[in-house]
């Protein structure tokens, strides 16, 4: 590990003495940047359906892009983690946040049963975002989030 992030010997061991504790300490640093992009995703003002449907795509396309990186490590770690729940708990207190302003908004522009829309609308969302981490990068979001947004207020 130290070699290749360019560390001298024994640099990582001196923070993280297992690799659990390492493992966790990503997660945690994980949570933390993603909560930061989160937050100014956030603050944006989203009255409409046209806006929401930007917002989703822009989140999508940046982590997709921008945050691939990011991205990938967290779905390894949503997997390393579903033996160890402790593991998991800053990616799932996350997205419960996420999930929580997701509902918040499809009510604000119109959905009707917004609970159970927010449902479909991560599933496919969390789908486009896999799709193009593995196997099509250039893949189109704002048709499918389009498509989204507009199931979830019918």
């Amino acid at each position: 590990m130290d070699e290749r992030a360019g560390l001298p010997r024994g640099s990582t061991s001196n923070w993280f003495r297992t690799r659990d504790a390492l493992v966790a300490g990503v997660v945690v640093w994980l949570a933390e940047r993603e909560g930061g992009d989160f937050d100014a995703a956030a603050a944006r003002v989203v009255r409409t359906p046209d806006q929401l449907i930007d917002a989703l795509s822009s989140l999508i396309d940046a982590e997709t892009g921008l945050f691939a990186g990011r991205t990938r490590a967290r779905y390894a770690l949503f997997l390393e983690g579903t033996n160890d729940p402790q593991l998991l708990e800053p990616l799932l207190q996350q997205r419960k946040v996420y999930v929580e302003w997701a509902t918040d908004l499809l009510a604000g522009v119109g959905a009707a049963r917004p609970t159970d829309a927010v449902r479909a609308l991560m599933a496919a969302s969390e789908g486009l975002v896999l799709h193009r981490l593995t196997v099509d990068p250039t893949a189109p979001v704002r048709p499918v989030v389009e498509r989204i947004v507009r199931a979830c207020l019918d």
